[in-house]
This record gives C-alpha cells, structure tokens and sequence, in this order.
C-alpha cells in the first residue's frame, strides 16, 4: 500500500523542516522587534505565526464566568429607602452584546436601557496600526460599555480599550475620539473636562530602551492619563513612564523582573481628579492607580510633579476614590503573582488612607470575608457619606451593597436565561445630589427619544 521511502529523504525532509521553523521565527521576529526587514514576506509570517490566537479570537466569546453562586440571579435583597440608582454596565448573555441600564434601586426597576450599535460605531474609523483589530475584538457580539458615565446634557461616555464614546438616550452616537485605544475608568472635573487613560501610540520612549517601534506591533504599552474636553478633544495627556524618568524613577521600569523587559510595567486602571483644594492636594490634581506597580500616585500636571506616592501594603489595586479633604480610598485586590499566577491572597479589601495621620486601614473587611469577595483583576468600589459600600467584584459577575454596619442590603449576579453568568463592566452607584441631578437630566433627553 504505500511505498519505502529513502533513509536520506526522511532525514532530508526533517532537516529542510527545521531549517523552515527557524527561517519563519526570524522573519516573525524581525517584524515584531525591527531591523533587517523582508517587506511582504516578513509580513506574511508574521500573519501565519497570529493565525491561531486570532481565529480563537473571533471565533470564542470570553465574556462567560466562572459560576461562583449557582443559587444567585439577578437582584437579591431589600430595595433603598431613598432615592439611588446603579448605572449596571453588563454584557447581556440573552442578547450577546454589551448593555448599560439605569436602575432604580427603590424598585430594582430598569428605567433604560442603552445598547449602541458597536458594529456601526466602529466602520467610520480606518482599521490600521492600533485599530486593525477593532472590529475583531470591540464588535456587538464582544464588548462591554465600561466605566458609563451620565454627562450634563444626558448623554452616556463609554469605552472598551477603543475609541471614548458617547451617545445619546436613544443610543445614537454624539461622538467618538479615535486618537487612540482609551481603556479603563472614566472621570469627570470640576471644569466638566474627561480624565481616562490610553496607550500612546506610537510610544513615547526611545527605542533605546523599548525597541523598535513597528506598528506592526503593539510594543511596549506606554500607559499614559488623558484629559478631553466635554467635546471630547484631547487637552492633555502624560505618558506615565517619562513621568517615572523625569522623577528619578526609571528603575521601576527597567530593573524589575527575572532580567527580562517588562512590556506593561505600569498599567493605569484609574485616575481620580481631585475636584476643590484641600490641605493635602490642590484643584485639578490627580490620584492615579497604578495596577502592575502596586502604586497610588497624586500627580499635579501644573508642574509636572509627584506629590505623593504609596506603595507597600496593596497589591494589584484599582479605583482610587477621594472620600473628603484628608482621605482616600482604594479597592485592594490583593492579587499576588505566585508560581501557580495570579492569585488573592485571601479575599479583596476595602482599603482607606488617611493623609493628616499617615495612617491606612481597612474597611468593612469582615464583610467581605464572610461574603467571599475575590476578583483577582478589576474591581472597584465606592463608599458613600452615610458608611454605605458598593463594590463590584468583576470577574464573577457580581456586585454587592453594604450597610454601614457591614450587613449585606442587596447583591446582583449577572445570569442569562442560559443559567451562564457573564461579565460586568464597572457600574457606577448614583446618589449625591449632581448624580440625582444628572439622571433627571437624563431622564428629561429619554422622554424625548423615540425608541
């Protein structure tokens, strides 16, 4: 049936294969890092070598969880007693797309709904460089609509490592800023301006010290905090590792690790703009969480200075929070990169720090422990005047409110009709009086709005 073949053939064949393997992981290299180029050829290796990660990424959905709380769905618990809202940014395993809906938490009613036309949004940017995968990855069947943040006039700001968005009560896109791929929170100051962050591109640095720049490649993640006007047009940005090096820290960049470079040694996941002066910082500085440094840094970008910086007794934390004229909070992780990855060391805390004693403590810490919250990336939470907390433990799909006693009032579990639970994407609790303010605007927009 099938016929010998020569010794010398086999050993011919192997050897021309080897010679194959190692000719395609240089002309791959040499695209991602630089130098001696081959034009097309080195380009189609590179798309050769991408094939598998990409097909996986089209063709499988990440947004279902781990299903910690099989007796758990949707809202859980007593309604408030006074007039709150949950802006729930959720990714909708019946519909399989990426919702925000307003909440009424007297009622757990859902007076709106918003779900923009992702698909539509993105065919007026030009798929190069850093957006050549936007449609790929930030389509109606993937994204979320993270950190949403209601604007004066009633609109909605949103972003999924993609452009910052905005839309209207009827989902219809007021505008988009493409200037680059913006990700994690959304904040607004005192001068109704936007604080998020991006990653420059290209970056920054010199190649000196990260590398070629290709955009071919996404590089070394030069992180980076942005301020937008309302209109959404950039006013300023700081790319936060020429912060470190014009600060005498570029050792927290370029000597850490195993000897091995670093391509995202920051990672921004919030920056807080401090809205009045106090006796600590000044009107429009800004606290930024630092994920992959374990660092809260106030910056001012008047001068360009570090004011304060901590480190020490969180690991991998998110969503800094101004509480009043001397404290701050943060949500601990408390994420540690062991043999086995990634991994809470416990449970998450609430933590809080106290600039006129230079004291950190934590909060509510037996509630989260008895509760089991554990999310080892994201999170975020937020105390309220009265020593209320609402935290999102995200990558469970749930989201729990506190008394100030520590008593649980409600939880949310993100569960489809499939019995799956599925993502969340950084809700915001709404309560003071601009929040009440900003949902009646809103509200005022919606009766206006054929849907």
């Amino acid at each position: 049936m099938f016929k010998k073949v020569e010794i010398w053939i086999l050993y011919l064949t192997v050897m021309l294969g080897l010679v194959a393997c190692i000719a395609m992981g240089i002309l791959v290299r040499q695209e991602l890092v630089g130098g001696l180029k081959m034009g097309r050829v080195s380009e189609f290796a590179l798309f050769i070598a991408e094939m598998p990660s990409n097909l996986k990424k089209a063709f499988t959905n990440d947004s279902m969880l781990e299903d910690r709380f099989p007796a758990l769905s949707g809202f859980q618990g007593e309604f408030d007693q006074t007039e709150k809202y949950l802006l729930l940014s959720r990714y909708d395993g019946d519909r399989k797309e990426g919702i925000v809906e307003l909440i009424d938490l007297m009622s757990f009613e859902v007076i709106h709904s918003w779900n923009p036309d992702m698909d539509e949004l993105n065919r007026s940017i030009e798929k190069v460089d850093e957006f050549r995968y936007l449609d790929r990855d930030v389509n109606n069947q993937r994204s979320r609509l993270v950190h949403p943040q209601l604007t004066d006039d009633g609109g909605l700001l949103f972003k999924d490592n993609s452009p910052l968005r905005k839309i209207d009560a009827c989902s219809k896109l007021v505008f988009q800023n493409s200037e680059d791929l913006f990700h994690h929170s959304i904040e607004i100051d005192a001068d109704n301006n936007i604080w998020t962050s991006t990653h420059l591109y290209p970056q920054h640095l010199h190649e000196r010290s990260i590398g070629k720049i290709d955009p071919k490649s996404d590089g070394f993640l030069d992180d980076a905090i942005v301020k937008l006007s309302s209109n959404g047009e950039i006013l300023f940005y700081k790319s936060i590792a020429e912060l470190f090096i014009e600060n005498e820290m570029e050792y927290l960049l370029f000597a850490v690790g195993d000897m091995a470079f670093s391509k995202d040694p920051i990672h921004v996941n919030d920056v807080q703009p401090a809205l009045t002066d106090s006796k600590f910082w000044l009107k429009g500085d800004v606290f930024i969480s630092l994920r992959h440094q374990s660092m809260i840094l106030l910056y001012r970008p008047s001068s360009n200075e570090i004011i304060w910086k901590k480190t020490g007794v969180f690991f991998h934390q998110h969503d800094v929070d101004i509480l009043d004229d001397h404290r701050i909070s943060m949500f601990n992780n408390n994420s540690k990169n062991f043999s086995s990855g990634d991994t809470v060391d416990g449970n998450n805390e609430i933590l809080l720090y106290d600039f006129s004693q230079d004291k950190m403590y934590s909060y509510l810490s037996e509630s989260l422990r008895a509760e089991d919250v554990r999310t080892v990336t994201e999170g975020q939470a937020e105390i309220l005047p009265n020593g209320d907390l609402f935290l999102e433990e995200s990558n469970f799909g749930r989201s729990l409110y506190f008394n100030r006693d520590g008593s649980l009032k409600w939880s949310h579990v993100n569960r489809g009709m499939d019995g799956n639970v599925y993502m969340i994407g950084w809700s915001r609790i709404l309560y003071s009086p601009h929040d009440l303010q900003l949902v009646a605007n809103f509200l005022k927009n919606k009766d206006e709005c054929s849907e």
